[in-house]
């Protein structure tokens, strides 16, 4: 007991010191990294807030409990993106703790609601107010301009059938609150005894309302299968590497005479020209698409002319048939910041002087697009001879990061979500599988399959309700891949709904501030005496 008392004597001294304190708030903001790929401890995402919150809970000031938010918040965003280190240099972290200061209000809150010996009406309020907290953040960071949804906790849970099916009904929002509220709730079980069994009380709340949603949530129903075939040419290295890859991915496709496909895909910047100005590249594709007897989708990075007459780099997904390009044609909307254009380029221009900054903006499509590929002519060639056009609905790269995009698409009718993607740069980091994984929670929330295509991997493919088909395609491989991939029918909630606990939380935190503004403004008047008269000199 002694020996217990003399090393928490220790441990609270090294708290009372401001440094040893920011480093402690550094390390626990950092630890839900670990849920993510490639780490992938996904179980670990229900307890890696409680040394956060227990940390900032020990605050014995508002300022401290704010510090420990922002410092928490700065180790969380370095953790999830340290892959771009190689990338941004030391303004990764210039970056994450302009980002981490999302996190000092949350920091307030929960000082507020967990401090000291929380009542049960408080503890009640934890357990709603401290999550809501937490989307309102990943709400803001979901703005692009702020780099985008990368690394929302409910993330994590990509593979968890039980979180997918929650994410069918609300997204990734609704995971995300459910993450935050089990350690909030666990959290509040190693506090006080007075506040365990409202928090474990909590704790069953929430398991019976998952398990209601596995029971009744509807679910898409089966509505045949397509057979979609992923090039990925690997790592293609040297001064002509462009020309090289593309040679790579012709050859790849070759491979696939006869399989009866219904679309060949390749990655994100497969081919570096823009084909309305290279007729020959545009014709070996063609070529390539009467060998398979199916279209191919195809995505340029190139200097090109958008359809209103705007001249520079695209990021386009093409759709090449029999007889070359068909106009189906998708502009990326959502860049990459600084990866592919430098927010207020005047200020921060100095940035590609530091790191694989963008040289030159891309520039912005404005509108999403569902393409139609064209029935197979022959059961000699498809696996869907005789069917109806097959509906799908490209992203590209970062925007399978946007819970929005790919549910627009399910709304305007694409039957099969397709993501072309490059992370070759980052190609030994975990942002490969980081990024592949999204493709799961898309899948899930908008009830379509989807495709992630890439470059050099990973490359994957999830059925409707999210869950992985066949065998992915790793970072060390180059080949060509054939999936049956089942389709869907029906609307998810999710879809149907839209961001509702996005709109259910920020409701949350208006009434937690009415009623606190309230409550303040009651004490207030109460400390002030009653019918006290003026001073003297004054009305």
């Amino acid at each position: 007991m002694r020996i217990a008392a003399v090393r928490r004597e220790q441990g609270e001294r090294l708290l009372r010191s401001p440094w040893w304190r920011g480093g402690a708030a550094l390390l626990a903001g950092a630890l839900p990294a670990l849920a993510f790929p490639a780490p992938d401890l996904w179980w670990f995402a229900y307890i890696a807030l409680v040394p956060w919150l227990l940390l900032i809970r020990s605050a014995g000031t508002g300022r401290r409990a704010a510090l420990d938010g922002w410092l928490g918040g700065t180790g969380y965003l370095l953790a999830v993106h340290n892959w771009l280190l190689p990338s941004l240099h030391v303004f990764l972290v210039i970056l994450a703790a302009l980002l981490g200061l999302l996190w000092a209000p949350w920091g307030l809150l929960v000082s507020r609601l967990l401090g000291g010996s929380p009542s049960v009406a408080r503890v009640g309020a934890a357990l709603i107010v401290v999550p809501s907290g937490w989307l309102m953040i990943e709400l803001a960071r979901s703005w692009d301009a702020l780099g985008g949804p990368w690394g929302l906790l409910g993330a994590s849970q990509w593979q968890v059938p039980m979180a997918l099916r929650v994410a069918s009904v609300g997204g990734v929002w609704l995971v995300s609150l459910l993450v935050v509220g089990v350690n909030t709730a666990v959290t509040l079980l190693l506090v006080t005894s007075a506040a365990r069994t409202a928090a474990a009380v909590g704790i069953v709340v929430g398991a019976l309302a998952v398990g209601a949603i596995w029971r009744w949530a509807p679910q898409p129903e089966p509505a045949g299968t397509a057979r979609i075939a992923v090039v990925q040419p690997g790592v293609v290295e040297g001064s002509n590497s462009v020309e090289l890859r593309f040679a790579r991915s012709e050859q790849l496709t070759r491979t696939l005479v006869g399989r009866q496909l219904d679309l060949v895909v390749w990655g994100e910047s497969s081919v570096g020209e823009d084909l309305s100005q290279r007729p020959d590249l545009a014709a070996r594709i063609a070529k390539l698409s009467r060998e398979v007897g199916t279209d191919v989708l195809v995505n340029m990075d190139a200097r090109q002319t958008d359809g209103s007459g705007r001249t520079g780099i695209f990021k386009s997904a093409v759709l090449v048939g029999p007889d070359g390009p068909t106009g189906d044609r998708y502009d990326k909307m959502r860049l990459v910041p600084f990866g592919e254009y430098i927010p207020a380029r005047s200020v921060l221009g100095w940035v590609t002087s530091v790191g694989k900054a963008a040289g030159e903006d891309r520039l912005r499509g404005n509108r999403q697009v569902v393409m139609s590929v064209p029935e197979p002519p022959s059961p000699v060639h498809s696996s869907r001879a005789g069917a109806e056009r097959l509906r799908i609905g490209p992203l590209i790269c970062f925007e399978s990061a946007f819970p929005d995009m790919s549910r627009r698409l399910a709304r305007d009718g694409a039957q099969l979500l397709i993501a072309q993607s490059s992370t070759s740069t980052f190609q030994h980091s975990w942002a490969p599988a980081q990024h592949a994984s999204l493709g799961a929670l898309r899948a899930a929330e908008s009830g379509r399959p989807m495709v992630h295509a890439t470059l050099t991997g990973i490359s994957t493919v999830y059925d409707a309700q999210g869950h992985r088909i066949g065998t992915p395609l790793g970072t060390d491989t180059s080949a060509a891949a054939v999936f049956d991939v089942p389709l869907a029918t029906g609307t998810t909630l999710y879809v149907r709904l839209g961001d509702w606990p996005v709109q259910g939380a920020l409701g949350v935190l208006a009434a937690f501030c009415a009623y606190e503004g309230v409550r303040s403004l009651r004490r207030r008047t109460r400390v002030e005496p009653v019918g006290a008269a003026a001073p003297a000199g004054r009305l």
